[in-house]
């Protein structure tokens, strides 16, 4: 009988197995990328274990549930009349719809639902060990509804009234040394088909300070390398122009002339390609940074939106004005943009002691 070829280990990413010469085992590949995966022998997880891990997060809504009358009528006014971001859509239904399984478990509905039950909801909440920033943003949702339900003619200023609003700690956001990012940025293997894709989106993550779903999002047509900016459409289809220093643009070029055109199936619009040729997802594109801050030897937990807090802390400790660090950004309030400023204690504190006549 013919041999068959052994079954590819689903913990084996399609672009790792994909740089196994033939012949080689699944296990044997699993052991030689085992360098790239992440410390104490956790793998990195595939599209499908992230999936099944966010279904069985407690609180979390399953794609599946029936949407109530009322919360589909508030999600057609976020789509249509304020133009939120399809992702901001979806956070409000998440937290809306683990509010409503619980509001009928108290014997109501959301468009019925008094200041008490509201008030029982949030308790709840808490009660699971969430973080005051989770019960934030859950009352914060809440309000929204219900000014919603103001709207359609409900009077419901009195619940707005009781329901408290917990003020959310604010971590401050962690940020990576400047040798820590080059590390990062040259992690990524040159005999692996898919380096100059990797370099060109960990340079411009860095270079912009893009959000994971810009990048993902990004049309060729968006930049403009003679230039050297690129336009991002960021949250509620917000456009804004974002300068791309030199090394991204080369790391762009190299991508466009040596990796893509080799991706590339179908014409598509889109500049990060997958292996399939198809417009790389957001899940992707996270592996991807987390494995490569593995392989050379990051041990905190690293995004793709670690290197947007690198940007612009890196940039305000250079000395950048704050409003251009938002405007780059893509902040509707600069008070968003702030929480960066923690990184200046170390220049005052160097102006101070060379300054001061005490420092």
């Amino acid at each position: 009988m013919p041999t068959r070829n052994p079954p590819v280990s689903r913990e084996v990413s399609p672009e790792v197995s994909a740089n196994v010469p033939v012949g080689v085992s699944a296990k044997a590949s699993a052991r030689a990328h085992s360098k790239v995966r992440p410390i104490q022998g956790k793998a990195t997880p595939s599209r499908a274990m992230l999936t099944a891990a966010k279904s069985r997060r407690p609180g979390r809504a399953p794609r599946d549930v029936e949407i109530p009358v009322p919360l589909s009528r508030f999600l057609s006014h976020l789509a249509a009349e304020r133009g939120l971001a399809g992702n901001t859509q979806w956070a409000y239904r998440r937290d809306l719809l683990d509010a409503s399984v619980h509001l009928q478990k108290l014997g109501t509905q959301l468009d019925r639902a008094d200041a008490e039950h509201w008030q029982d909801y949030f308790r709840s909440v808490s009660k699971r060990n969430r973080s005051t920033r989770t019960v934030a943003r859950r009352v914060a949702a809440a309000r929204t509804f219900l000014r919603f339900q103001a709207i359609e003619g409900r009077d419901v200023q009195r619940i707005l009234e009781l329901i408290e609003r917990p003020k959310p700690e604010r971590g401050l956001p962690k940020v990576l040394s400047r040798d820590l990012v080059q590390r990062l940025i040259a992690s990524p293997d040159p005999e692996s088909r898919f380096f100059f894709r990797d370099v060109a989106m960990l340079e411009l993550l860095y270079a912009s300070g893009l959000r994971a779903s810009e990048l993902c999002n990004l049309r060729v047509a968006d930049l403009n390398l003679s230039v050297g900016v690129v336009r991002v459409w960021g949250k509620g289809s917000k456009e804004r122009v974002v300068p791309v220093g030199r090394a991204a643009l080369e790391a762009i070029e190299r991508y466009l002339s040596e990796t893509r055109p080799a991706l590339v199936r179908q014409p598509i619009e889109m500049l990060f390609l997958s292996i399939r040729g198809k417009p790389l997802e957001r899940v992707r594109l996270w592996q991807i940074v987390e494995t490569h801050a593995r392989r050379c030897g990051i041990l905190q937990h690293v995004s793709p939106h670690t290197l947007r807090h690198c940007f612009a802390t890196h940039l305000l400790g250079g000395g950048a004005d704050l409003r251009v660090v938002q405007e780059l950004l893509g902040h509707a309030d600069v008070g968003t943009t702030q929480v960066y400023t923690h990184v200046e204690s170390d220049r005052l504190k160097a102006v101070h002691k060379q300054f001061h006549p005490r420092g």
